[in-house]
């Protein structure tokens, strides 16, 4: 497939959430999945905190923590359950879920270690092009493997592992107009 023509975007700089509690997210994000902490900025005027951590290829996942930020909520800010185990859907402008890409032939492995680190995570899921989208089976149609679990502030993770490349035959859908939502505008 052709690259941008517009911008050379080298990937993703930082993707920045916000937290309740940045020691927390600390443990979670340095402690359970390894991530190093890189940078840390105490905002001015008592803003609150900027810290960021490594994710791999030069990519940052970052967390703001204001003292002033309202708590989340689930099917709003964030799904409310994890794909398989409930409703995924969130709000126009939310984050749904981060992907963190992680090797195919370590990704079992991956699985029983999150798990084994006391991190409930879902059953894997094999992502295909059949109607349901997803199967149990491993097979060539496969085009990503993935599992979930969520940080502490319940924001929807995932492991993610391509098997396939993409060709323009991966490209066949419509995109969807807004005036084909059913949900109410928010006030």
């Amino acid at each position: 497939m052709a690259g941008n023509q517009e911008f050379q975007l080298g990937g993703v700089n930082h993707l920045a959430l916000v937290c309740s509690d940045m020691e927390r997210t600390v443990e979670f994000y340095s402690g359970v999945l390894g991530m190093p902490l890189i940078k840390t900025i105490e905002l001015p005027r008592g803003l609150g905190q900027h810290f960021f951590f490594d994710c791999g290829n030069g990519d940052c996942l970052a967390f703001f923590w204001f003292p002033t930020a309202p708590d989340g909520v689930p099917g709003v800010s964030a799904p409310a359950a994890m794909p398989g185990a409930g409703e995924i859907v969130s709000a126009v402008g939310s984050m749904n879920h981060v992907a963190f890409s992680v090797p195919p032939e370590r990704f079992d492995e991956y699985y029983a270690k999150l798990s084994g680190k006391g991190v409930e995570v879902s059953p894997v899921i094999n992502h295909d092009d059949s109607p349901a989208g997803v199967t149990g089976e491993l097979h060539d149609g496969v085009f990503v493997r993935s599992f979930y679990f969520t940080g502490p502030d319940g924001e929807l993770l995932e492991f993610a592992c391509w098997l396939r490349g993409f060709t323009e035959a991966d490209v066949k859908h419509q995109p969807r107009r807004g005036s084909e939502r059913t949900a109410p505008a928010a006030v």
